[in-house]
């Protein structure tokens, strides 16, 4: 072959993965003789409780799940969706038109730009944020254009910053996500009332990932549905997961909502390119929705507990960060003149210590680092002995 291979142009448009380098620092120290501890991964360490495993167990028997499963999910599953929609929220969807299956919620995000962006079209996603809220729109030919989300607005969009962007860029849609990854933050119903009807006086899309929504820390706060505010179904389809909710990170199963044609063109473009979830997961659900908060709450009880803990230490070394109202993580301010970069290959080659810099979330993440809440209260507190010991070195 006498032309070299080459990545796709649309490959070399996206950024440089920022996790790929803090892998490689993370191999050059265990190769070095280190162990390292990490707070770097929001994935639950606990297991999925032993009922959800169970009624799995019990469905992948039936011959009947061991086929390909429809696109847009089974009408079982679909219908158990809107059942648990309208009682956790308060909002009616029609199982047909207004809701689809996932494979995860990160599988609605990647795929949702193929169903609506033509090339060149703009696409506006938060940052700090999940990487993959701008990496699908560059994927999809489209033009990704940050939100810039600032701590004294409490990590949560500023509608008059929104709609200076929106008459600069006139995107086709916007991404919103609730509590966040990587801050945590929530959302005032005020705030998202704002949002939505901007994005309907101007005819934008909008996109809001909910997969955090079942991890909350006071029963009188909890996440919103965007399709809770009136006109949103106008304009928006929200993304939500098993995975966080119920330890099910593995398992792959979640499911979208909203606008008919929005959930339409999203399956359109999945139909085109992967299959639905696993047929005995999805088989299970009912029994797990029907059972939501059973299984949600002491998931969150632990988040809670190791939250404290975590705030607990930070304040002692006079650490600032954004005090969690749910999620699975805590967004800290880098505590001296470094980077977010310098500070997570430092606390990796020096403490063993693993944390995820803020500028792999976008550049608007500069200046912060994130602290995942998935090791148990002994490894948390070891975790922070060892940034102790870091800051006293100087």
């Amino acid at each position: 072959m006498n032309q070299p291979i080459e990545q796709s142009e649309r490959l070399r448009q996206l950024p440089p993965y920022i996790f790929s380098e803090i892998n490689a620092i993370k191999a050059a120290a265990i190769k070095q003789g280190k162990t390292l501890l990490s707070l770097g991964i929001g994935d639950p360490d606990r297991p999925t409780p032993v009922e959800i495993i169970r009624e799995i167990q019990k469905c992948s028997e039936n011959p009947a799940n061991h086929m390909y499963s429809p696109y847009e999910g089974t009408t079982e599953f679909r219908t158990a969706v809107a059942k648990w929609f309208e009682q956790r929220f308060g909002v009616a969807l029609n199982p047909d038109k207004e809701i689809t299956a996932l494979i995860g919620s990160k599988e609605g995000i990647a795929h949702f730009p193929v169903g609506f962006i033509n090339p060149g079209d703009v696409g506006l996603y938060p940052s700090p944020g999940y990487p993959v809220f701008s990496t699908s729109i560059t994927l999809s030919g489209g033009k990704a254009v940050p939100l810039p989300l600032r701590p004294e607005n409490g990590f949560a969009p500023d509608p008059d910053e929104l709609k200076a962007l929106i008459k600069t860029h006139q995107p086709k849609y916007l991404i919103l996500n609730f509590p966040s990854n990587p801050t945590s933050a929530f959302c005032t119903r005020e705030r998202m009332e704002a949002l939505v009807q901007l994005a309907r006086d101007n005819n934008v899309i909008v996109l809001h990932d909910n997969a955090y929504s079942e991890i909350y820390f006071d029963p009188n706060n909890k996440p919103l549905s965007i399709l809770q505010i009136p006109g949103a179904k106008d304009v928006a389809i929200e993304l939500h997961s098993f995975s966080k909710s119920y330890n099910m990170t593995g398992w792959r199963i979640g499911f979208a909502v909203g606008n008919e044609k929005l959930i339409a063109g999203l399956l359109r473009a999945k139909t085109n390119i992967d299959s639905g979830p696993l047929l005995s997961v999805q088989q299970a659900c009912p029994f797990i929705l029907e059972n939501s908060d059973r299984f949600s709450a002491p998931i969150r009880e632990v988040y809670l507990q190791r939250r404290d803990v975590v705030c607990k230490g930070l304040d002692e070394m006079g650490i600032e960060y954004l005090r969690p109202q749910g999620a699975m993580f805590v967004w800290a301010k880098v505590p001296s003149n470094m980077g977010s970069m310098e500070l997570t290959k430092r606390l990796i080659q020096e403490q063993g210590l693993v944390v995820t810099p803020g500028v792999g979330f976008g550049a608007e993440g500069e200046g912060f680092f994130r602290l995942a809440l998935t090791v148990e209260i002994p490894q948390i507190e070891q975790a922070l002995a060892l940034l102790k010991t870091f800051l006293a070195k100087g």
